[in-house]
């Protein structure tokens, strides 16, 4: 939930993404591999000569599987020794083939990463945000790679808001580095920081670590007085928490599987390496997930059967919790059992003037208006906190659904979906409720905080101090760069503190008179007059780029929504090319947020559509519901449908349409080309998860027992027939043409196993086409993990080579002269 979000996620792209683009650069005719297959007839091109290195052919080696009386041959599952000597040397020649395919495209490459750096400052700095006697924030110095986590001192100021600005500056403190990227990547070849978690006091900075892209996190805390690291001796570190007198700190450590499994305390400078043990969750269905209260007084400890850190992607939802309390001004204190695990039931807890607050999903009493889908706000004292003992506060009311919540000292911030429309309000603390009547969020004179009215994503801030009366959030759109806007809560005023810089970007049609500047207009109808400071002008890019939002009819009726962005300039309808992502899993929201690397392809006419597919997050849990398990097939037809959609409408070519896919959305992606594979022209998967029922038949992997929970479990009859029905590894089809795919792996992921890429480019060699699967090409990382290398320059020369690949395959040669 938002209280438990990290200090500063490592990984993420923002706020790296910035704005800029040349129209339409001279190009190089990136030559597309001889072939004489039926697909390309489509693309009016003229062949050119094949590379002289021919395509990698794995070893086969007989391997018989069997389960529920079914049998199948799978000659590579050998691959899954990564260990193996011929297993090396195959990746290495399908990365030799991948250079060679791509060699034309060098220039086109050059071109393209020099657009996206151009877009990018040279240096970073985000506003700070205050907590306590501090201020916090993040640079990334001119030519690095990665962030720096640093902070003043702050001065006390009626005008807070000032002294920020004035420390921002460098008007007010030293600064102080707490956390540098860039010396640990330079240092290992790979940094990958987990968690990051500041003591109480301000004294002690706890993360977790990893250098070498297998996720296996080390605990490191550095004394932020001196300097200095202390390593204690736990591996495996997921999540952190404080306890109150900053000397105590608890932690989960993993299993082999990867699993969170064991609740540890440590005492900050002790050195006997014997750590505490508090608590193991033995069900390996299950993890362990702790965070601390906003106020800082307790401990939540969730048993749960899916991790808030990252799953096979970035996976929030969970589908079956307990959850435990433990006291974090008395450390050594037991821990206290708030409630039993109930199938589908979720409590997530804050802490606010002896009284928890709850959101949650459990059964009401007879007569309360409680669907099922989404949460209501409960709450108990802290003296006898017990599930039973919950008094409901607020209903969801008729299609609302309440999907979050933050606490302040001064504020209850809730997150909520009215109709499929997010919106954010403040309702003043404390909450002044009647047990025996049911309320809703309007009986408590909510703020709804002012939105753009168009089409936006919401990301909290980091929002640490408890006492302050500011909300931050991150907004942006497809077509509207970040902006980070301050809410004050108190007199329900709201500021534009930053928005990303932009830079380079031709705005020759636009409307100069308006300077493409507009005000934060509201998005929800009783906001008719909110004061603002005068600070609320934004930018957006909606007059050079157009951002529609669709309803797609889904092969079972339901409407599926689907965006689409285009130039309003270099778009042809009818004739461009176009790139549909989806990713449909774990609840998870797609990413629409602005990038300024697709500029690079929408000023090449190129068309970016984003499928909300049944399986990822939507209106309310039931669009989750619907896509998992034994409805997975859902996802599939609802991306499938999608596709169709964007050629039947003439909104591109018909055939030039690419899918997109990660991770989990690889699964999703690799099933829709299987069962059209003539609807796509090309495909980029990265870090795919393509081998699904091997995977889940094999609860020895990581998180393999944790993902049953949203692909069900092959051990039973039900679920393998299900599964095996559309795992893309199991259902390639034979001699059919297949559409030109850049697979991309990681041999040191350890949430999707490198293998699964291999295997699936080594079968698709073996059963497609001939000529079509020479255009199919493995590139593995050799040294990276699931995320990648993760560093501003490093992205966008990953996402160069990218779109050089879907230019090669699907743009033809006049289009590249423009």
């Amino acid at each position: 939930m938002a209280a438990g979000l990290l200090l500063w996620r490592a990984s993420t792209k923002k706020p790296l993404a910035f704005i800029t683009s040349h129209l339409f650069p001279k190009l190089p005719s990136p030559a597309l591999f001889s072939t004489l297959c039926r697909k390309t007839k489509h693309l009016h091109s003229t062949p050119t000569t094949t590379p002289h290195l021919p395509p990698p052919a794995a070893k086969k080696v007989p391997f018989t599987a069997t389960a529920h009386g079914a049998t199948w041959q799978d000659p590579y599952r050998w691959m899954s020794d990564v260990t193996d000597p011929d297993f090396i040397s195959y990746v290495d020649a399908e990365n030799s083939y991948a250079d060679a395919f791509m060699r034309d495209t060098g220039e086109l490459q050059r071109i393209l990463y020099s657009e996206m750096v151009s877009k990018m400052p040279s240096d970073v700095t985000t506003p700070p945000e205050r907590w306590g006697p501090w201020l916090y924030y993040q640079c990334i110095p001119e030519g690095k790679e990665y962030p720096i986590l640093c902070r003043k001192s702050a001065v006390e100021n009626k005008n807070w808001l000032s002294t920020v600005f004035a420390s921002f500056k460098g008007g007010f403190g030293a600064e102080q580095v707490l956390l540098n990227w860039n010396e640990i990547a330079e240092k290992n070849g790979y940094v990958h920081v987990g968690t990051c978690r500041v003591s109480p006091d301000h004294n002690f900075l706890a993360y977790t670590l990893d250098t070498k892209g297998n996720e296996q996190f080390q605990l490191q805390i550095k004394d932020l007085r001196n300097n200095s690291i202390s390593s204690p001796r736990a591996e495996g570190v997921v999540s952190l928490a404080w306890a109150h007198d900053s000397c105590t700190l608890f932690y989960t450590l993993c299993d082999q599987n990867q699993r969170p499994h064991r609740l540890m305390r440590t005492e900050v400078g002790a050195h006997s390496g014997n750590d505490d043990f508090i608590l193991t969750e033995n069900d390996t269905r299950y993890c362990l997930d702790i965070t601390s209260t906003k106020d800082g007084k307790f401990v939540t400890v969730n048993s749960n059967s899916r991790t808030t850190s990252e799953e096979r992607t970035f996976a929030v939802s969970i589908l079956c919790l307990s959850v435990y309390v433990l006291n974090a001004t008395n450390p050594q204190s037991e821990l206290q059992r708030f409630c039993k695990r109930v199938s589908g039931v979720q409590y997530f807890l804050e802490h606010h003037s002896g009284f928890f607050y709850v959101l949650t999903n459990a059964p009401t009493s007879e007569g309360k208006n409680f669907s099922g889908d989404g949460y209501y706000l409960a709450a108990c004292r802290d003296d006898d906190a017990q599930s039973a003992n919950l008094k409901n506060i607020i209903m969801a009311g008729d299609g609302i659904c309440l999907e979050d919540m933050d606490i302040f000292n001064g504020h209850l911030i809730l997150f909520v979906n009215k109709e499929g429309s997010p919106s954010i309000c403040s309702i003043d603390m404390p909450i002044d409720f009647d047990p025996e009547r049911e309320m809703e969020i309007d009986d408590f004179n909510p703020w709804y905080f002012p939105l753009p009215s168009n089409m936006c994503t919401v990301t909290p801030g980091s929002n640490h101090d408890f006492g302050s009366t500011v909300y931050r959030a991150v907004l942006s759109s497809p077509v509207t760069p970040d902006l980070i806007v301050d809410y004050d809560m108190s007199r329900r005023t709201f500021s534009i503190v930053q928005q990303e810089d932009v830079r380079n970007i031709s705005t020759d049609e636009l409307n100069h008179d308006k300077d493409n500047k507009k005000l934060l207009e509201m998005t929800h109808e009783k906001e008719t007059n909110v004061p603002d400071n005068g600070s609320s002008v934004w930018k957006d890019f909606s007059e050079k780029y157009v951002c529609e939002e669709k309803e797609v009819v889904s092969h079972d009726g339901v409407k599926i929504p689907l965006t689409v962005l285009f130039s309003r300039s270099a778009y042809t309808k009818g004739q461009s090319p176009g790139l549909l992502h989806g990713y449909g899993a774990y609840g998870e929201t797609l990413d629409k947020s602005w990038c300024s690397d697709r500029l690079s392809l929408l000023d090449r006419g190129w068309v970016f559509a984003f499928a909300d597919v049944r399986g990822g997050a939507g209106a309310d849990p039931s669009w989750h519901k619907s896509g998992s398990g034994l409805n997975k097939l859902n996802s599939i037809h609802d991306f499938v449908s999608c596709g169709k959609y964007l050629i039947n409408e003439g909104l591109i070519h018909k055939y030039r349409l690419g899918a997109h896919g990660v991770s989990a959305g690889g699964l999703l992606v690799g099933s829709a080309v299987n069962m059209y594979p003539e609807l796509f022209r090309a495909a980029v998967l990265k870090v795919p998860f393509l081998d699904v029922l091997t995977t889940l038949l094999d609860p020895s992997l990581p998180l393999t027992t944790l993902d049953y929970e949203e692909f069900g479990n092959p051990q039973n009859r039900d679920f393998f027939k299900y599964i095996r029905s559309y795992s893309p590894y199991d259902n390639i089809p034979h001699g059919v043409c297949c559409p030109s795919m850049l697979v991309s792996a990681s041999f040191n992921d350890s949430r999707v196993g490198v293998w699964e890429a291999a295997k699936w480019v080594a079968k698709i060699r073996d059963s497609a086409c001939e000529r079509c699967s020479c255009e199919v090409i493995l590139q593995t990382n050799i040294t990276g993990g699931h995320f990648r290398e993760g560093g501003r320059f490093a992205r966008c020369r990953e996402t160069a080579f990218d779109y050089a690949f879907l230019i090669k395959v699907m743009a033809p040669t006049q289009d590249l002269q423009k």
